[in-house]
């Protein structure tokens, strides 16, 4: 895989991940900005902003089978999480399948979306939070200035295409699986409760119930999702690599 990629910094727009699958073409893109006006997360959640904020989306063609997929919100994760170790010295657990926390704080988020064309990955961390909502938190202590968010995304970018450049088989399962702060803990899903023992190598949670161990699915590719072509907005377009 081509892990050059086109960025592309803009001062507000309705959602990243929007402008991500419209600007695609047949190399990565990677949006960045200063504020979105109707970012989502996984289910549609609606994404509250902090005070400083990354709000970002790779629009990229995975050589990966589609089978494969629902791997990605990981890889997304696991690359994040060693961006914000490299930029801001800060340790980040993983809670499957798609959030980064601090404690027992969440302070980013994960959301693939795809369609035939291509498959876009937000993703959301807060930076800086000077009155965070309840479970919520920022990753820095004082205000990192206006380039950190550009600079995260950058970094987090090459390391998420370095990452999708292997082979799906090693995909990081074993290095997931330890910073994964889901495993050993109560867990509820849509057919009943268990306790989360490990994390399958397809990327699935592995439940111990009264039945034995299953494999719950996190269902957070959309395949066959409908992502708009919208008109472009002005924005400083560059070339990146990692």
């Amino acid at each position: 895989m081509d892990t050059h990629y086109a960025s592309v910094a803009l001062e507000i727009v309705d959602s990243t991940q929007d402008e991500a699958a419209a600007r695609f073409i047949s190399r990565p893109v990677l949006v960045v900005a200063e504020r979105q006006s109707k970012g989502r997360g996984r289910l549609d959640r609606v994404w509250v902003e902090p005070d400083r904020g990354l709000f970002s989306s790779l629009a990229f063609a995975p050589e990966w089978p589609p089978a494969r997929y629902p791997l990605i919100p990981l890889v997304a994760g696991l690359a994040m999480r060693q961006a914000l170790a490299e930029d801001f010295g800060v340790a980040v657990d993983l809670r499957w399948p798609n959030d980064l926390m601090v404690g027992a704080d969440k302070v980013g988020g994960v959301l693939v979306e795809s369609d035939d064309e291509r498959v876009v990955v937000g993703c959301g961390v807060n930076l800086f939070w000077i009155d965070p909502v309840e479970g919520g938190a920022g990753v820095a202590q004082d205000d990192p200035g206006p380039s950190a968010a550009a600079d995260l995304a950058a970094r987090w970018a090459g390391r998420f295409l370095e990452r999708m450049s292997a082979a799906p088989d090693l995909w990081g399962h074993r290095e997931y699986e330890e910073a994964c702060i889901t495993v050993g803990r109560p867990v509820a899903y849509e057919r009943g409760s268990g306790t989360a023992v490990g994390i399958d190598p397809d990327g699935s949670l592995l439940v111990e119930t009264g039945d034995g161990v299953i494999a719950v699915h996190a269902g957070d590719i959309r395949i066959g999702a409908t992502l708009p072509r919208l008109p472009l907005h002005g924005g400083a377009d560059t070339e990146e690599s990692s």
